[in-house]
């Protein structure tokens, strides 16, 4: 217990999920209910327990003690319980660290969100930031782009790509000017990590591009974040200027020869603009269309120079990779699926948020585990995972391990970790409908598979669904998925199938049809 006159530490999250349910108000409400007690309220990141949020956490020497959810209208009652002493209460959740959740997962990139204050640079060295760019820069970049290889690191956008061969690429092509690019336009349904990040540890994404920057040789560096994130814009353009003040960014990076700049840029609000050659034709003031493939970016990238894009997820978890070295993120993992990957539980869940494990956890244990089920409490029925473009998985599958190659001989995908969960009453005929319209609504034009496939997918399942002809409809649905996943440039039209065939798959019914008339 403190004594009256220490004093107390409490921390509220200032992550947008939070705020929007009161946390802003929960922190005023402390440091003014704090009874005359020197009190310091601490704003951090989430923790990624969202039906919990707003979370309260007072320092104790116990520990940090959690209260949650937390309403403004509680803090009174709260306080008056003794909370600031960590004591017992109905919402009194007991030491952070010992909640299930938390407890068992396996927390790399992730490791400081909750913990930290975003904006405060001792709280981040303190915590061991900075370790992986110091060690980095002690090495040469072909020792770093080694590493990064020999941990087995996979771009966390959804590709699965090896980012040390990226890395390398880059680092080899002749060139005076080479870019990074981090893309932060998250825009799967589901899927919320690089939000979080940003706002809850924006130095570890800073520090990560910095790495890259040094093992590629470039000399500057864009984020490109989604307009629909004004708290991540605001956490990171304030981040980059206390990273400035301190010689983490500019010129002569903590006394070495690198010099790098990294700016902001906010997107319009495309979807495609998730695609990296979309996201770096809006990064040069073009409107967001596709590119053919060849040139790849790591050659021919950011105003057509040689350029690393990565998206949040995999330039945060590169910090831990050197300062701890490939060996200890590669020990995590299943495979040819290294390290840990942020999932997170969305939809008709009891308790959604962030879970960060090592890969092999299966979809069961995430889904019925972490996720307690429905929200409803009705049966599940399916998952959708790897956003709006990824397969519809029944409960029959939830034995399936989450990894890159597992999901792909499912003919499904991992992508960005969204797991969106649905109850009995979801019509799956319907999804299937939504996924090419959706398509059709966010296809940049480029392409005819993509721009026309998806509107005949809209009007074909509607036949399909109100009777008409239906295997003559089936069969055309089907050549329909096979040309776009074929014929289109990029994953937009070329995976918006995958959603559509999986619900034909495993919900027939839900069609008018049976599986024998699908084949």
């Amino acid at each position: 217990m403190s004594g009256p006159d220490e004093t107390v530490t409490v921390y509220v999250p200032r992550d947008s999920a939070a705020r929007s349910v009161g946390a802003d108000e929960v922190a005023e409400g402390v440091a003014a209910t704090a009874a005359g007690r020197p009190i310091r309220v601490v704003r951090t990141g989430s923790r990624g327990m969202l039906w919990l949020e707003p979370l309260v956490e007072v320092a104790t020497a116990a520990g940090r003690i959690a209260y949650g959810p937390v309403a403004p209208e509680d803090v009174e009652e709260l306080v008056a319980a003794g909370m600031l002493d960590g004591a017992e209460h109905r919402l009194r959740l007991g030491p952070v660290e010992d909640i299930d959740w938390l407890r068992d997962q396996t927390r790399v990139t992730f490791a400081r969100v909750g913990v930290v204050d975003p904006l405060s640079a001792e709280d981040y060295t303190a915590h061991g930031g900075m370790a992986g760019l110091r060690r980095a820069l002690s090495l040469t970049p072909e020792e770093v782009v080694a590493e990064v290889t020999e941990s087995g690191l996979r771009g966390r956008g959804g590709a699965g790509f090896p980012a040390g061969i990226k890395w390398k690429t880059v680092q080899q092509a002749e060139s005076a000017l080479k870019f990074v690019c981090c893309n932060a336009d998250e825009g799967d349904s589901g899927t919320f990590a690089d939000r979080m990040l940003m706002e809850g540890d924006p130095f570890t994404l800073i520090e990560g591009m910095t790495i890259a920057a040094w093992a590629a040789g470039a000399q500057e560096g864009y984020i490109y974040i989604r307009s629909e994130y004004p708290d991540a814009v605001a956490t990171l353009r304030t981040a980059i200027e206390i990273a400035y003040t301190r010689g983490w960014l500019g010129r002569n990076i903590l006394g070495s020869e690198l010099s790098f700049d990294l700016f902001v840029r906010v997107g319009g609000g495309a979807y495609i603009c998730g695609e990296e050659t979309s996201m770096l034709e809006s990064l040069e003031g073009k409107r967001g269309m596709v590119r053919a493939k060849p040139p790849i970016p790591a050659l021919e990238g950011l105003f057509g120079k040689p350029t690393v894009v990565n998206n949040v997820l995999t330039l945060g978890s590169v910090p831990m990779i050197l300062a701890d070295g490939a060996e200890a993120f590669a020990r995590h993992g299943v495979g040819r699926s290294r390290g840990t990957q942020v999932f997170q539980l969305g939809g008709n869940v009891a308790r959604g948020g962030i879970v960060e494990t090592a890969f092999g956890i299966t979809l069961g244990e995430l889904v019925e585990g972490y996720g307690g089920g429905t929200r409803s409490g009705r049966p599940v029925r399916t998952v959708q995972v790897g956003g709006p473009l990824g397969a519809y998985l029944p409960t029959s599958r939830f034995d399936l391990p989450m990894d890159y190659e597992a999901f792909a001989a499912a003919n499904a995908m991992v992508g960005h970790g969204g797991v969106v969960v649905f109850d009995d009453t979801v019509d799956m005929a319907g999804q299937a409908r939504f996924a090419m319209e959706f398509c059709a609504a966010e296809s940049c034009g480029k392409c005819t598979p993509c721009r026309i496939g998806a509107v005949r997918g809209v009007e074909v399942i509607d036949r399909i669904v109100a009777g008409e002809d239906r295997p003559a409809n089936l069969k055309l649905l089907n050549d329909l998925c096979d040309l776009m996943t074929e014929g289109s440039l990029c994953a937009m039209g070329g995976l918006t199938p995958m959603p559509v065939k999986s619900a034909l798959a495993h919900f027939p019914g839900d069609f008018g049809t049976t599986t024998e008339e699908q084949r």
